[in-house]
């Protein structure tokens, strides 16, 4: 019963925000639409550019940061020469600094953290991994503590198990049991409004693919 009348909290506040301010979401909806057609570095570098627009208007929100930083580790991922990746990162950086202190409740911050903290030990994983592994765990306990259910915190820790597991002495394919259940429950998960965070199934699909 109280999980019922917590849903139709956050729901009710969730319209009454939308009510409120129907101009902010309905441009962050089509700035989010905008993700489909997002194709090398120079794409998400635009459409990180327009949600730091949007950020500058909306200074108490703090979706628009998150999307702006979001892009960013995208386009370190995408790119090749190391100093670039840690740039693009850089930048990602300010943005996660301001989340943390404007919405330091949201697991979905601690999980973006947790993914800039991943990029940064990509870059450079035989200096950086044993030091940023620890900082990955930590900002994934965080997010996890805040929120349980939520399917991108799960993905980050499965990643980092899988990930760390040849050093273990496990097969990482151990954990294609829990990969596939996290999938076969991601959308049971309701985000807060239509804007927030949706991303990473497709992450995890590629996780279960490859344990066939």
């Amino acid at each position: 019963m109280k999980k019922i009348i917590l849903s139709i909290v956050v729901v009710f506040v969730s319209l009454v925000s939308m009510a409120q301010k129907p101009e902010y979401f309905q441009t962050m909806g089509e700035t989010l639409g905008q993700y489909a057609n997002c194709k090398d570095v120079a794409d998400f570098q635009a459409l990180g550019n327009k949600f730091e627009m949007i950020a500058n208007v909306e200074k108490a929100e703090w979706l628009p940061l998150y999307y702006h930083a979001h892009c960013y580790i995208l386009m370190s991922f995408m790119e090749q020469d190391a100093t670039k990746k840690d740039g693009y990162l850089d930048v990602a950086e300010k943005s996660i600094s301001k989340l943390l202190e404007m919405a330091p409740g949201e697991a979905e911050v601690f999980v973006l953290q947790a993914f800039y903290l991943t990029g940064r030990l990509v870059v450079n994983p035989m200096e950086r991994g044993q030091e940023y592994s620890g900082l990955v765990a930590q900002a994934t306990g965080r997010a996890m503590a805040i929120d349980p259910s939520n399917p991108r915190a799960k993905l980050m820790k499965l990643q980092m198990d899988m990930g760390s597991a040849p050093f273990m002495g496990l097969d990482a394919k151990s954990f294609c049991p829990q990969a596939k259940e996290l999938l076969a429950n991601w959308d049971n998960f309701k985000p807060k409004s239509p804007i927030s965070p949706k991303w990473g199934k497709d992450q995890l699909e590629e996780i279960v693919k490859g344990c066939q």
